[in-house]
Parts: C-alpha cells; sequence; structure tokens
C-alpha cells in the first residue's frame, strides 16, 4: 500500500483464491477502506463455481494492466501465487487441452489405488516434475500426467524449453525474504484471526449457497474451517492443522520463488531496501 502510493501505482491482485467472490475472510483480501486507498484489480472478479486458470488470468491481467498503463499509471503486481506471476511475465507453457476421458481415468486411478501410487507412475515418466509435487497435490500430478501421455514429453521438459521464451513485459521482481521465525508467528497469527474474525461462519454461509464443492473451499484454511462446520474437526484443531498447511505452503513458495530468473530476494526490513525504488524510473 505504502508503495502503491509512493509510486503512484494501482494494485493488480495474483492470488489464485481471491479472484474468487464471496471468498473473503480465508483469502485475507484487503478491506473496504484499502480497496477505497489505493485502486485494486481483479479481486473478486469470478463465481466460485467457474472455471478458473492461470491462462484466463493471464488474459485479465493483460487486459487491466492496459488500462493502467493507458493512464500513466504504474503497475504493482502482488501476490504468492508464483504460476500466475510466471504467466504473467513469460507466457503459458504450450501444453495439450484437457481430455476428460483421460482426466476422469487418472483420478478413478488415484481413488482406487491411492495418490501415492498415481505419484509413483509419474516419478518413473517425469522424475523432475514428481520431485517437486507431493503426492496430495492431485490435480498438478494429473495435469503432468495428462501432458506425458498426449505429447510423450515430461511437462518439465516443456517447461525448461519455454523458460528461454521472450519476457512479456519489462518488469521488476521482488520477493519478501522474512526470517523463518517471523514468517511462522505471522502465519500463526493470521490462522488464529482468520478463525476467531469469522471463517467457520463464512464458510457455513458459503455451504448453504451451494458452494460446497467450488474450487476455493478445497484450499488451506477453507479445507479445515469445513471439517469444522461438518462436525469433524473442532476450532483448535482446524486452527492448528491450517497453520501447519500453510506453513508448508510457505515453504514450497519460497522454493518455486527461489527458482525464477531476475528475483531479488529482500531481507527483513523491507523499508531499507524500498526507499531507494520509490525514488527511481524503473519498469
Amino acid at each position: 500500500m505504502r508503495l502503491a502510493r509512493a509510486l503512484d501505482a494501482e494494485i493488480v491482485s495474483a492470488d489464485s483464491q481471491q479472484v474468487y467472490r464471496y471468498f473473503d475472510l480465508g483469502t485475507a483480501k484487503p478491506s473496504a477502506e484499502e480497496l477505497a486507498a489505493v485502486p485494486h484489480h481483479l479481486i473478486g472478479v469470478v463465481d466460485p463455481d467457474e472455471p478458473f486458470s492461470a491462462a484466463r488470468y493471464q488474459q485479465l491481467a493483460d487486459a487491466v494492466i492496459a488500462d493502467i498503463t493507458s493512464r500513466g499509471r504504474r503497475v504493482l503486481v502482488v501476490g504468492g501465487t508464483g504460476l500466475y506471476i510466471r504467466v504473467l511475465l513469460h507466457g503459458v507453457v504450450p501444453a495439450p487441452p484437457v481430455d476428460p476421458g483421460l482426466r476422469a481415468s487418472l483420478e478413478a486411478e488415484a481413488a482406487q489405488h491411492g495418490r501415492e501410487e498415481l505419484h509413483a507412475r509419474l516419478s518413473r515418466v517425469d522424475p523432475t516434475t514428481a520431485a517437486r509435487l507431493h503426492p496430495a497435490d492431485l490435480v498438478r500430478v494429473v495435469r503432468a500426467l495428462e501432458i506425458h501421455a498426449q505429447t510423450g514429453t515430461p511437462a518439465s521438459e516443456l517447461q525448461r524449453a519455454h523458460a528461454f521464451e521472450t519476457d512479456r513485459y519489462a518488469y521488476e521482481l521482488f520477493v519478501l525474504s522474512p526470517p523463518r521465525e517471523a514468517l511462522y508467528a505471522a502465519i500463526d497469527a493470521r490462522t488464529q484471526r482468520m478463525f476467531t474474525g469469522g471463517l467457520v461462519e463464512e464458510v457455513a454461509e458459503l455451504v448453504h449457497r451451494g458452494y460446497r464443492d467450488a474450487a476455493p473451499m478445497r484450499s488451506v484454511g477453507y479445507a479445515q474451517a469445513l471439517d469444522v462446520v461438518d462436525g469433524r474437526l473442532t476450532r483448535e484443531e482446524a486452527i492448528r492443522l491450517a497453520a501447519q498447511a500453510t506453513r508448508r505452503y510457505a515453504k514450497r513458495q519460497e522454493t518455486w520463488f527461489r527458482k525464477e530468473r531476475g528475483a531479488v530476494h529482500v531481507p527483513w526490513p523491507y523499508q531499507e531496501h524500498f526507499a531507494s525504488l520509490t525514488q527511481g524510473n524503473g519498469p
């Protein structure tokens, strides 16, 4: 928010959950006051049961960025969904479209034999992709297997070749890198705030509106709150498990952004680093 004011910039969200309407507390959407203070984009723009992808995000972000720059303002793309940032800056990796029959077959195989078996199969045909995916990440494991089955090429090879494509925008990429203990303390505090602030009640209302099976309901925080609504967890158990899952996600984010070319990892205190940025005229 401070950078946006100093740079006369508008904020474009790169958060894969904040794009959905009605899912507010668990995605930490900006408050009404923050939205009024600095223009934000791509927050609450699709219905929870509407299909959404990184490619669709790229299309929407391109349109928003074109509008912002046409008005002579700068753009701050902010958020932790690494894939969204990657496709915005470098484009979508060329891959075959989804084959519903193949996908259904792979998902049925996972249901029958377990996700670990499907992950082991991926390890045999694409060990690079398998090494960076947890066996529980069924969506990405299935997609990688789809790509290999349809093209005969591992998804990791397509991604490696795509890394040499020309950048789509001039940009500077900053990754905030707080000390691990500070990061975990912030995660624990935020998780507690979400639940005490009404996350379980928000989930109960979303279920009432018919969004029990919507994609964002499977995200960290919402999945645990849904278990509270359904009586499978107590609030205390849900808070503990949600914080634990968020810490694991933060580790995966750190690994992802360490591999992003051109990324500048900014240590605490951030203000010292960004003070000079607000004086410059970079991308």
